[in-house]
């Protein structure tokens, strides 16, 4: 069992980051609190004015740079995906978000769907999982939620279109 980092372990700004600014602390489900900060902060997110490549762009820096955080705080706490590292879920649930309807009975559906996902972590998730044991495994089992989640919920829109008051 893995033990939790105390919190000054939040002093390094890197290990902040990876930690989802204290949201991986949690001592219960801290993958499903981080991805639930992330959806919290996502308003946040969006609000700067940047255009939705822009944001996308953004969203690819906050992957790469996770994927040497990530590493480097696994590293500190002797664990590759120790279970206080929730940047992976933030970053892979602002993307999922990105491309859900903006209406909060969607989002909560692709809240669950991704954490579904990457609880289950049906193939190649499970595979990518544990094949890469660094940073980048980290990030890209998620990635691999996200895109499940995103396929889940667009079968979904397909099936029961967007819910009244959901907007685009």
């Amino acid at each position: 069992m893995e033990s939790r980092p105390p919190l000054r372990f939040l002093c390094n700004p890197v290990h902040l980051v990876s930690l989802g600014f204290g949201s991986g602390l949690s001592p219960i489900a801290p993958g499903t609190v981080g991805t639930l900060a992330a959806w919290l902060l996502y308003p946040l997110l969006r609000a700067a004015p940047l255009s939705d490549m822009a944001f996308l762009t953004l969203l690819f820096v906050c992957f790469v740079a996770g994927v040497f955080a990530t590493h480097y705080t696994g590293k500190a706490l002797g664990v590759p995906d120790h279970g206080a590292i929730v940047w992976d879920e933030m970053v892979a649930m602002w993307l999922v978000l990105f491309f859900t309807p903006q209406n909060l009975i969607w989002q909560a559906i692709a809240v669950a769907l991704f954490r579904l996902f990457d609880i289950l972590k049906p193939p190649p998730i499970r595979q990518a999982d544990s094949r890469f044991k660094n940073g980048f495994g980290v990030m890209f089992d998620d990635l691999l939620a996200a895109a499940y989640a995103l396929l889940a919920l667009a079968a979904l829109v397909h099936l029961y279109g967007l819910l009244p008051g959901a907007g685009t």
